[in-house]
């Protein structure tokens, strides 16, 4: 009988830290799309007139401008920063229990704005989902919860990010799920939650 309260508890815990997670998984998103904005007007104003002499081969120079950048960047800080972001974010929920260190939200929006902002051929959604998910697995490492709890979070993470990207809060719960959990499960309310409340920030 005192099991069913405290089930209930961790249960009530567990939709505030996922609506905890939209929240700041939907102001990360804000923030990313702001200093991605900031230096895509940088690289097609001041640099690309700075790039005006070579003509077209700017079309070429400054992403490769950017990726100059951005390599050293990621490789220094945060190696886990680099590539789409989803495999990332697999490889953290199969091989690490959803640990993802805190300093990828912040080296992921640097290097993808950079990556973006200077012509590279990416989108937002993958550093959405590894954004959102390193957002998630750092309340989770922060309040201590179990390995489960916290890859439950990671997910919620990226579902917001997902969320936050294209204002589609039930598609991003259900890519969630299926991409990165391989099925749908009963904590799909909290995936679909977070999902509601980063894309209401966003």
């Amino acid at each position: 009988v005192g099991l069913l309260p405290r089930v209930a508890n961790e249960q009530n815990y567990l939709i505030v830290l996922a609506v905890v997670v939209g929240v700041l998984t939907g102001l990360g998103s804000v923030g990313f799309i702001y200093v991605l904005e900031t230096v895509a007007d940088l690289a097609r104003g001041p640099i690309a007139d700075a790039f005006g002499r070579f003509g077209t081969a700017q079309l070429v120079l400054l992403p490769a401008l950017g990726g100059l950048i951005v390599g050293p960047l990621v490789y220094r800080f945060a190696r886990e920063a680099k590539g789409h972001g989803v495999p990332e974010v697999m490889t953290a929920l199969a091989t690490r229990g959803g640990h993802i260190r805190k300093r990828v939200v912040s080296v992921k929006v640097i290097a993808s704005s950079l990556t973006i902002g200077f012509g590279g051929t990416a989108g937002r959604e993958g550093p959405m989902v590894q954004i959102g998910s390193a957002i998630g697995s750092t309340v989770g490492q922060w309040t201590r919860l179990p390995p489960n709890d916290v890859r439950t979070l990671v997910t919620c993470g990226a579902a917001g990010g997902i969320a936050a990207t294209f204002n589609a809060p039930i598609a991003a719960a259900v890519f969630s799920m299926e991409v990165l959990i391989g099925r749908i499960r009963t904590d799909f309310l909290l995936v679909l939650l977070t999902s509601l409340s980063s894309c209401l920030i966003a």
